[in-house]
């Protein structure tokens, strides 16, 4: 198991911009693949993108596609999301996932999960 924390939410203005980051402890991170995922009030949590465990694939939503960029610092043990463009519809509170390579998190999978992090995004 995976103990991870994510950080860096807030309110921002729509068409801002932040980075979510997500620090993994507890197991060598270099073994999991990691995502991000967001839940809104009211609504089901939702896939937002995805990134192996060398960083060389990625995968995203596409309501996302081109606005947010997963990315990871093995080094470092964390995962990160860049979001830019963001609109208020992005509003959630985004999630950071890991499951042991080769399988990827997903909504009903054996992830471990972080706690959340919340992000508003005024119109």
């Amino acid at each position: 198991q995976v103990q991870l924390v994510e950080s860096g939410g807030g309110l921002v203005p729509a068409g801002g911009s932040l980075r979510l980051s997500c620090a993994a402890s507890g197991r060598t991170f270099s073994s999991y693949n990691m995502g991000w995922f967001r839940q809104a009030p009211g609504k089901e949590r939702e896939f937002v993108a995805s990134i192996s465990w060398d960083g060389l694939r990625t995968n995203y939503a596409i309501d996302v596609k081109g606005r947010f960029t997963i990315s990871r610092d093995n080094a470092k043990s964390t995962v990160y999301l860049q979001m830019n463009s963001l609109k208020p519809e992005d509003t959630a509170v985004y999630y950071c996932a890991a499951r042991m390579r080769p399988q990827y998190p997903d909504l009903y999978g054996a992830n471990d999960w972080g706690q959340g992090t919340q992000v508003t995004v005024s119109s």
